[in-house]
């Protein structure tokens, strides 16, 4: 009965009952002016065929157009205001726009002082590698890099060790960027070495998402964070209005320390993603750490959204890599992706290395969501003779969600993909690897808020020994 209590009382519930009145208002008002006349019943009809006619302009994915289309049709009243309210992508576009322009700037200028163009080399070992890296240069705006050695963790207790490790050693700045963090074993002993370093005068920054967030640590967290000398932003705080904005999340998992370590991967810092407890059975999550130029990228996102959430530029320069030499591990290249621009560049990647692949793609993602373009890329990789295999969870951490995956899996496997599901849990790591010579680890599931709705990031290998290590982990 408490936790019942506890959850009615919740900022969530609170949050949500406070947005469904409004939804329930708009409701009602929109159904009143329907009632009075001709007149209002033409202009709600108007309204709605006028929205449809500019969805169809619309640069958006065509499932998510046709969705609302459908949706405006069935209920033309009030469809067409709906969408105006929920589905018009309502984030500041200006700002954004100014940050994208302002960090592709500080990029440039950086990557001419830290390195040369480390494309062309990769263009004389592999072209068509170098199409793949190039797409997310041109079009992500990250550059590729060498000098650069890479630890691939199978498991968030390998990464957690590591992280420990590395954040003890910290002496300028400390970066973090999570979507969920709870109180726990594993959040709690880095928040120690955290508030050491802060009183010790490094730069330690954390920021983490609203809505990821709510349920798992208290309200007004961050002002505990300042009082320990830690900066810290929330990342679009979940308040009671009425409007999409809600919808976009910052789904990025970073950490970076002095510019030349940098982590990435699927681990949120909460308990399950260490095993400290069992939640959905075994928790099967994994991560790579990066040390050296390539680390550059991670810094350039974090400080991208932490720009965007104060609205001020930072100097980029003084948080760039030391230029120490580290060694050659391939070709490494970490980006970003970002709802609030035209780009899909994470499902993008994901389709580049499944319409490349010549021998085998293997792929791991917690949720089986795909719209047609990957649907219809899967089904040709696999009919046309390539070795395609996906592992899913097989115990759930919702329901719901693993029956629309499950739902994905005939006509995948009719056309020749071999689907997996982990038996012993929950697998949460978002992995792709194809024929010994690419492979990404990242936050980006294989999911419509992954590819339309969340902050994503991930790191691009080409020719790397990681290549091995995930192919391996997978088998």
């Amino acid at each position: 009965m408490k936790k019942v209590l506890k959850f009615l009382c919740s900022r969530l519930v609170i949050v949500t009952l406070a947005i469904l009145v409004q939804f329930c208002f708009l409701l009602f008002i929109v159904l009143k002016l329907s009632t009075y006349g001709l007149y209002a019943y033409v202009s709600l009809q108007l309204i709605s065929l006028v929205v449809v006619l500019w969805i169809v302009t619309k640069r958006d994915n065509p499932s998510y157009k046709i969705a609302w289309i459908i949706a405006i049709l069935i209920f033309p009243f009030f469809g067409g205001i709906f969408y105006l309210v929920f589905g018009n992508k309502t984030m500041d576009k200006k700002q954004a726009q100014r940050i994208r322009d302002y960090a592709y700037k500080q990029v440039e200028e950086s990557h001419q002082v830290i390195g040369a163009d480390i494309g062309e080399s990769l263009e004389k070992e592999a072209p068509h590698l170098k199409r793949q890296s190039d797409y997310i240069s041109n079009v992500g705006l990250y550059t590729i890099w060498k000098n650069t050695q890479v630890e691939y963790f199978p498991l968030g207790e390998d990464f957690w060790a590591a992280l420990l490790r590395e954040l003890r050693k910290a002496e300028k700045f400390i970066f973090m960027e999570y979507f969920i963090i709870q109180e726990g074993k594993m959040w709690n002993a880095v928040l120690d070495i955290m508030k050491e370093k802060a009183a010790a005068g490094v730069d330690v920054r954390l920021m983490y998402d609203d809505l990821g967030t709510i349920q798992t640590l208290p309200p007004h967290y961050y002002r505990q964070m300042e009082e320990a000398g830690i900066k810290c932003a929330v990342f679009n705080p979940f308040r009671p209005r009425l409007n999409s904005m809600f919808n976009y999340r910052d789904h990025r998992k970073i950490t970076v320390i002095d510019g030349d370590v940098g982590f990435c991967g699927g681990l949120n810092l909460a308990d399950e993603y260490i095993n400290a407890y069992e939640k959905h059975g075994h928790w099967k999550d994994t991560a790579v750490m990066l040390r050296g130029d390539g680390t550059w990228n991670l810094t350039i996102m974090f400080l991208q959204l932490w720009s965007y959430r104060d609205g001020k530029n930072a100097d980029y320069h003084e948080y760039r890599p030391s230029g120490r030499q580290y060694g050659d591990d391939g070709y490494i290249q970490p980006y970003g992706d970002s709802p609030i621009d035209e780009f899909n560049v994470a499902e993008n990647i994901y389709l580049q290395i499944i319409n490349c692949a010549k021998k085998y793609v293997y792929i791991t993602t917690p949720y089986l969501i795909l719209d047609n373009e990957m649907t219809t890329a899967l089904t040709i990789a696999a009919e046309s003779g390539v070795d395609v295999r996906i592992i899913t969870p097989h115990i759930p951490d919702k329901w719901y969600v693993h029956a629309v995956t499950r739902s994905s899996y005939r006509q995948l496997i009719e056309a020749g993909v071999r689907i997996y599901e982990y038996t012993p849990g929950f697998i949460h790591s978002k992995m792709f690897v194809a024929d010994d010579e690419v492979g990404v680890v990242g936050t980006a599931n294989m999911d419509y808020r992954s590819f339309y709705l969340h902050f994503e990031c991930g790191v691009a290998f080409f020719r790397s020994s990681v290549i091995q290590s995930v192919k391996q982990d997978i088998l």
